[in-house]
């Protein structure tokens, strides 16, 4: 695995690569001053996770993920970031980036959070999550706020259209287990069909117009 960390302190570069040269070895983990040198070191390097602040000297995390993205469709970017403003967050996310977590958190989290974004599943810190889904009046939704974490990131998976299986695998659970959440978030939720899901997902902005819907 090849690991990118884009951030504007040195000592938080640091930290964070010897940590993670450690847990994912044998990988290799390269620092990026600025979102400038983030977008030209990606072109050379192709890493598989970009780990990206949002404030840094030059063009923001945030345009820097976009050019990324643009010209490395493999790479994920996470944002680990001081902020944790939910507009922030939601710009971060719609340019592309596979992950959103705070600086506050554990180093478990952020290991996690590698984790998930390098098999390509969407990770945002729970406590975001959770303001991200009920942060527009139209959102205000108390069967949201009821989720566990486990019920709102199957909730999303499935909102985003992958199905029971690729759940299952993703998540290193079983495929009878990913039903039973299903059957429990369709009651929560008080609908009847993935079709439903899906339609209150983006009417609550989890996911934008045009997810593919399968299953019943």
């Amino acid at each position: 695995m090849k690991i990118l960390i884009a951030d504007d302190h040195a000592v938080v570069r640091q930290g964070y690569a010897s940590l993670l040269s450690t847990v994912f070895a044998p990988c290799e983990v390269f620092e990026a001053v600025n979102g400038d040198q983030a977008f030209s070191l990606s072109q050379e390097l192709e890493p598989d996770v970009v780990i990206m602040d949002v404030n840094m000297q030059g063009i923001s995390g945030i345009e820097a993920t976009r050019r990324i993205l643009q010209r490395c469709p493999n790479s994920k970017v996470l944002f680990f970031s001081m902020y944790d403003e939910i507009p922030v967050v939601t710009q971060a996310l719609e340019a592309g980036a596979k992950g959103y977590i705070t600086k506050t958190c554990t180093p478990e989290i952020l290991i996690e959070a590698v984790n998930k974004v390098a098999a390509g599943q969407l990770y945002v810190e729970h406590e975001l999550a959770m303001r991200l889904a009920v942060s527009r009046p139209e959102q205000k939704d108390k069967r949201l706020k009821e989720m566990t974490q486990r019920e709102f990131e199957i909730f999303v998976m499935l909102a985003q259209g992958l199905s029971v299986k690729e759940i299952s695998e993703q998540l290193s659970i079983s495929a009878k287990t990913v039903s039973n959440y299903t059957a429990i978030l369709k009651s929560k939720l008080n609908i009847s069909s993935t079709a439903e899901l899906v339609h209150l997902a983006i009417e609550t902005g989890l996911v934008k117009v045009g997810t593919q819907i399968t299953g019943d």
